[in-house]
């Protein structure tokens, strides 16, 4: 069998012109044509764009709602403006904004949203005004503040709006109900400008007033952290903004605020201060609890041996925690007995648990003394029975001072050796002259002094004193010796007589002539002969003389021979060798008797010497003589010089030998 076309089957179902006539009629209830034509138009509507518009919900299609809105075409709305992205019932009526329409598929964009805000915008404004209290939620950060959701209208909340302080960060109020205040309407823009501070401002001075008026130091009220700063918090107790210092937040050691509390955190606290006139109120937190240091001294008697916790540390020292609210500090002096403490973090570390002492207790300043050197043996207590005086001991210079040097006679145990205590003959003005840091040198033991942990050491001891008897030996009154001239002032010239020995010429022993200068008479370096006049082993001081005394004479030649030899000994040397060889060859030559063991020259040589030597020492004797009787004469006029030299002297010798 064929099947049938298309054509058949119209011919098989077709109706007359009659019998459609007929259908419609029916249909229509009797209605003429023409009225079927004006319900149309009744109908359908042309739509401005951004016009409310009411519609109903016919289906869902993929993710478009479609809405008859009685126009041509059929509308859309996004099904993402719905709640939950569920679309609405067929049928349910809703008021969307037309949009536009979509040219390739000729239907009508529609919004329900921009509807909800547009009917929103018009239900505030005419509902509020500037100054009207307006309530939203905080639902995202924008460029310079906030916006507020108001019944589906974006309200706009400067940052700077949003307390009555500045605001750290906005973020923090996102999602919160915010009650505001109107303070700018933009009709044309369509835009709402809100304030929290001002409706903040308002009520807190409304509280302030009532609460100013009971509020008194002492009191125990109730505060809503609002701010946290390095130093402490800012809490609202009803209209008035008060301090709690990071100090009255607790007994214990606080390091930051935001330890303790949190923002908007509601807290118990004392009012401690009260300025009326500036408005400033102090608040307490750890005022609330009893005191840890109520009790102190019978938790902590003085002398108690007690274990904490090094909880800080500073250059001075370090704190030790005893308990919460308990902290003592550990003088840098009061850690060791021996050792040299540059800073605390040599011995301490922050955790670190340690044995201390109480030594003192301040309970209205609440502070304790604490020691860690006094739970050990104090070594300097065994010092002076370890090292009594005239011990000899070994030790190395350990750092050089003006006044002399300390030497480390054990670990922690240091001696001073003072600059007059390092020679019995040398002046020595600083100690670098003789030491060196770093050398080890022997001293003896002079004095121990433990309460003021010293101990006094000397280098010179352990010699005997040349003033006692070598020089006094071998420089006599009258004796003639050659010198140098090393220094030279207004009242006389110092005369090197040795290493480390110098006498006084004073300027009036320099001639019989009156002189203004001593420069007049002798030169810096110059070697000269002078007598001895007087020898003072107490005061160790040896006055001289150059009245009466030739100048050149084979005593200071000498000396420029023995100088001009350690300068070139080299040619010193050869000239000793030419010498003895022709002193053999006359020997050998000059003497005819066969002996062999005569030379004149040799023995003319030798009796010159002889001569002059039996001179000298006769001269010598007549200058004794002269010396003794004229002693006391020459010391009165060396009396000036004694003193000057005693002055300066003295000055350098005698200086302070505590370190």
């Amino acid at each position: 069998m064929t099947p049938a076309t298309n054509k058949d089957l119209l011919r098989r179902f077709a109706l007359s012109d009659e019998e459609l006539d007929a259908a419609v009629a029916d249909a229509m209830g009797g209605l003429a044509t023409s009225d079927v034509d004006q319900l149309y138009e009744d109908s359908v509507h042309d739509f401005a764009p951004n016009a409310l518009i009411k519609g109903k919900v016919l289906r869902l299609v993929n993710e478009d709602v479609m809405v008859d809105i009685g126009y041509k075409s059929e509308g859309v709305v996004p099904l993402y403006e719905f709640d939950d992205l569920i679309a609405p019932e067929a049928g349910t009526e809703l008021e969307v904004l037309m949009e536009g329409m979509d040219e390739a598929s000729g239907l009508l964009l529609l919004s329900k949203r921009r509807a909800e805000r547009l009917r929103g915008w018009e239900r505030i404004v005419q509902e509020h005004g500037e100054g009207d209290l307006l309530s939203g939620t905080a639902t995202r950060k924008i460029k310079g503040g906030l916006l507020l959701d108001v019944g589906g209208v974006a309200v706009f909340l400067p940052a700077s709006q949003i307390d009555i302080r500045r605001v750290p960060d906005v973020n923090t109020y996102i999602g919160r109900d915010l009650d505001t205040k109107i303070i700018k309407i933009d009709r044309e823009r369509m835009n709402i400008v809100v304030s929290r501070r001002k409706l903040l401002e308002e009520r807190r001075n409304t509280l302030r007033e009532e609460l100013l008026k009971t509020l008194e130091e002492g009191q125990v009220c109730k505060g809503t952290v609002k701010n946290i700063a390095d130093f402490g918090a800012f809490l609202d107790i009803g209209g008035v903004d008060g301090l709690l210092h990071i100090t009255d937040m607790s007994w214990g050691r606080v390091n930051h605020p935001s330890e303790v509390v949190k923002i908007d955190q509601e807290l118990q606290v004392k009012v401690l201060r009260f300025d009326r006139e500036r408005n400033r109120i102090a608040l307490g937190l750890k005022q609330l609890e009893a005191s840890p240091w109520e009790e102190i001294e019978k938790k902590y008697p003085m002398g108690s041996r007690v274990t904490g916790e090094v909880v800080n540390i500073m250059p001075y020292g370090a704190f030790v925690k005893l308990e919460d609210g308990i902290e003592g500090l550990v003088h840098i002096s009061e850690m060791s007995w021996t050792r040299r403490v540059n800073h605390p973090s040599e011995l301490v570390n922050i955790g670190e648990g340690v044995d201390v002492v109480v030594l003192d207790i301040d309970k209205d300043k609440q502070e304790i003394s604490l020691g860690m050197k006094q739970t050990e043996i104090n070594p300097w207590t065994e010092v002076e029975e370890r090292y009594p005086i005239g011990t000899i001991i070994e030790g190395v210079v350990r750092n050089l001072t003006n006044y002399g040097a300390f030497i480390e006679i054990e670990e922690g145990i240091d001696g001073l050796l003072h600059v007059s205590d390092m020679s019995w003959t040398k002046k020595v003005s600083h100690p670098s002259e003789t030491l060196n840091k770093g050398d080890l040198v022997r001293a003896v033991v002079l004095s121990v002094d433990t309460e003021k942990r010293r101990v006094a050491l000397g280098m010179k001891q352990l010699e005997q004193d040349p003033w006692q008897d070598d020089i006094p030996r071998r420089y006599g009154p009258g004796d003639i010796v050659a010198g140098r001239v090393t220094k030279i002032t207004n009242f006389g010239v110092f005369v090197s007589l040795e290493d480390g020995l110098e006498g006084l010429l004073h300027i009036s022993e320099l001639t019989d002539k009156k002189v203004e200068s001593p420069e007049e008479v002798v030169n810096p370096n110059q070697l000269v002969d002078v007598r001895v006049l007087k020898v003072d082993s107490e005061e160790r001081k040896i006055g001289l003389s150059m009245i009466g005394v030739p100048q050149h004479s084979h005593l200071t030649e000498a000396e420029e021979l023995a100088e001009a030899a350690a300068a070139n000994p080299e040619a010193a040397a050869e000239a000793d060798a030419d010498g003895a060889d022709g002193d053999g060859a006359d020997a050998a030559d000059a003497d005819g008797d066969g002996d062999g063991g005569d030379a004149g020259e040799g023995d003319s040589a030798a009796e010159a010497v002889a001569e002059a030597d039996a001179a000298d020492s006769d001269t010598a004797d007549e200058t004794k003589a002269e010396a003794a009787e004229d002693s006391d004469a020459s010391d009165a006029e060396a009396g000036d010089a004694d003193t000057s030299v005693s002055a300066e002297e003295g000055a350098d010798e005698d200086g302070s030998k505590e370190a």
